[in-house]
């Protein structure tokens, strides 16, 4: 594999960081794909990888009719490796179609072309008012999901259309995955599920605690509130879904 001091900018020749989104120099984009046989990082521009001569990963970009979510430039249709998406090249988000995204959380050789690839971070600029996006397939707005619960990247997501991921969301998901994230995710709905169950239990206990005493005072009547009563219909309905 080259080393990352081997990549330099394409259009002022100053040598660059790999995760680098932009050049530091001279602020033009910087698209990195990897390569699809040692996945060798290389520029989107080069024909063969520099390491072993495989043709690259990434298909050149084609820009489309579809407008970015974020931004509303013009975005532009690419492959890597085996995974088609849409990428903004003015703000850098990219759209992901739903089949295409479920199959890039499962396929690690499909993680592994997109990382050098989307190694821009996401960026920190405070606290930002939250924006709804539209979908880029029906225009409804999508919705707003931290992925895996706890991964942190908050990505819009049209359920059955597909995913907007800000600068560098993607790269995020992927580590996340990689890292275990998923299994941690499950593991932790596993137990609030748990939690539930127990505080269902406990509240069904002092129903008929309190019914027992109602019966044995002479009325029949249960003496907990409307407010004790709602959280325990709250309780079986979450435990039903």
């Amino acid at each position: 594999m080259p080393d990352a001091g081997t990549l330099h900018c394409p259009n002022c020749g100053a040598s660059v960081a790999p995760d680098a989104g932009r050049c530091p120099y001279c602020q033009a984009r910087l698209a990195t794909v990897s390569c699809p046989s040692c996945f060798a990082l290389m520029f989107d521009g080069a024909a063969f990888c520099p390491a072993c001569g495989a043709a690259r990963a990434a298909r050149a970009a084609s820009e489309t009719a579809i407008r970015c979510p974020g931004c509303r430039a013009a975005m532009q249709a690419i492959e890597i490796g085996k995974t088609p998406l849409l990428e903004c090249a003015t703000c850098d988000g990219v759209w992901v179609d739903a089949d295409v995204f479920e199959r890039l959380c499962a396929d690690r050789e499909s993680q592994a072309a997109v990382l050098p690839r989307l190694t821009r971070k996401p960026t920190t600029k405070g606290v930002e008012p939250v924006r709804y996006r539209p979908c880029v397939r029906c225009g409804k707005m999508m919705k707003r999901v931290n992925f895996g619960a706890i991964s942190g990247a908050v990505v819009d997501v049209c359920k059955g259309h597909g995913t907007f991921l800000d600068a560098g969301e993607l790269h995020q998901i992927v580590t996340f995955i990689q890292s275990g994230g998923l299994d941690r995710a499950r593991a932790r709905k596993l137990e609030d599920l748990h939690d539930e169950e127990r505080k269902l239990r406990d509240m069904e206990r002092k129903v008929a605690r309190e019914a027992f005493h109602s019966r044995e005072g002479g009325s029949v009547t249960w003496s907990f509130d409307a407010e004790e009563l709602g959280k325990l219909i709250n309780l079986i309905k979450r435990s039903n879904s």
